[in-house]
């Protein structure tokens, strides 16, 4: 690749965080639409029992899960040798008409499908996304790289998600989707004007890249992701609740406990990625010893409005900050596999998704609280550190071999920092 201008590489890595954005929105922006998705398309059920039916629009939100669970693998699998422009390319436009589909599909189950659809380039782009930013921003900035390219994510939590949910509470849920439409539509023409020319790897095959699933320290590397989110996931999707019925704050204040939130990932995403270019699994131990306080500080302080916003803005924070040490970890672990391992970290955070929406219902379900999830995530993060451990040794073991880049030795796993 030519030498690049400074203003050229930041306008190629502010394209990247701008998908990053745009997928941001449309992941979460579901959530605050999902009682006008019901009534609208599913009428007769809704007049019968809200309830049920805001359940089943929740498939929704599980049908893009599952999409980005899927498409992750597969399309890395296959597309690795591509060239990248191209291809970042290609999966913006998938996610503009995957988006459109979504808001002009005329029944549920097309609306559902439509939003499988619009997953599947999702763990892809933020994949191969970090790859080209990786390239851009030089050796040892590896991690601050795959942060900006989650920057745009993170920002959307706290700007694109509650305009968009405002916009489709007043104009209609049809109308937001297609403003999302409009983001990646604008993404597409940005990586096409200012994300330079960057060839894929030519010797990349299918069976290359599901080599990495062969490395058991990938498999370990996705598990610690993917209990780390469920944990911030199940405190996450009952935010509502434990605003209102903890806290005592009416529901307009909601969107600004959200938004609280919002800004604790997006500072954490950013000091993640710096942590991560001093050592990923330094930044993994440390990162889970900081987000086992946080919770432990949200369980304490959420039955006040300041134990409840200093408890989210640390949440937020250091659960963000797990995410860009993950991903560079399994880029470590990887070898010849990079384009999926940047790409599955995305599959094993939506599996986190899932998983922490699943148990932290099912806690509040038993009559514990909603208090209950907060603790839920507090015993996630006790396995989470266990496969983190197993990780760490199996590239121990495997040092020899050279098949890894070293790794600290256990007295240095106490310090987060050089």
């Amino acid at each position: 690749m030519p030498s690049l201008s400074p203003v050229r590489i930041r306008l190629a890595l502010l394209a990247l965080a701008l998908g990053g954005f745009g997928i941001g929105t449309t992941e979460f922006v579901a959530m605050g639409l999902l009682p006008d998705i019901a009534r609208d398309l599913l009428p007769a059920l809704y007049s019968q029992d809200p309830d049920a039916a805001l359940a089943r629009a929740g498939l929704l939100i599980s049908a893009y899960a599952a999409g980005v669970v899927v498409g992750a693998p597969t399309i890395a699998a296959f597309a690795a040798r591509f060239p990248r422009k191209r291809l970042l390319t290609a999966l913006a436009v998938v996610f503009t008409l995957g988006t459109v589909a979504s808001a002009l599909a005329p029944t549920f189950p097309l609306v559902v499908i439509a939003r499988f659809v619009a997953a599947l380039p999702h763990g892809a782009y933020f994949g191969v996304a970090a790859l080209v930013a990786a390239d851009l921003m030089g050796p040892g900035r590896r991690g601050r790289a795959v942060a900006l390219v989650l920057t745009g994510l993170t920002i959307a939590n706290v700007v694109g998600v509650p305009a968009i949910t405002y916009l489709g509470q007043h104009a209609g849920w049809r109308v937001a989707y297609l403003a999302v439409a409009a983001i990646f539509a604008a993404t597409a023409l940005a990586i096409v004007l200012a994300v330079p020319w960057q060839e894929g790897d030519p010797r990349a095959t299918v069976r290359r890249e599901l080599a990495a699933f062969t490395r058991p320290a990938v498999w370990f590397a996705l598990l610690t992701g993917a209990l780390g989110f469920g944990g911030f996931f199940a405190v996450y999707s009952y935010v509502s609740p434990l605003a209102t019925d903890v806290a005592g704050l009416r529901e307009a204040y909601v969107p600004i406990a959200l938004v609280v939130l919002g800004i604790g990932m997006t500072v954490g995403n950013i000091l993640g990625g710096r942590l991560a270019d001093h050592g990923a699994m330094k930044a993994v131990f440390g990162l889970f010893g900081a987000f086992s306080v946080s919770l432990v500080v949200l369980i304490i302080g959420a039955g006040s409005v300041a134990g409840l916003a200093i408890g989210l803005l640390l949440v937020g924070a250091s659960a963000s900050a797990i995410s860009p040490a993950i991903q560079t970890r399994l880029m470590d672990v990887a070898s010849d596999s990079q384009t999926m391992a940047a790409a599955v970290n995305h599959s094993a955070l939506n599996i986190g998704n899932s998983l922490g929406a699943l148990l932290g219902g099912a806690v509040i379900a038993a009559g514990w609280g909603y208090v209950a999830p907060a603790w839920l995530g507090l015993a996630l993060c006790v396995p989470g550190v266990g496969f983190a451990l197993a990780g760490w040794w199996v590239t121990r073991r495997a040092r020899p071999t050279g098949r890894v880049a070293p790794e600290p030795a256990p007295s240095e796993l106490a310090s987060v920092v050089d």
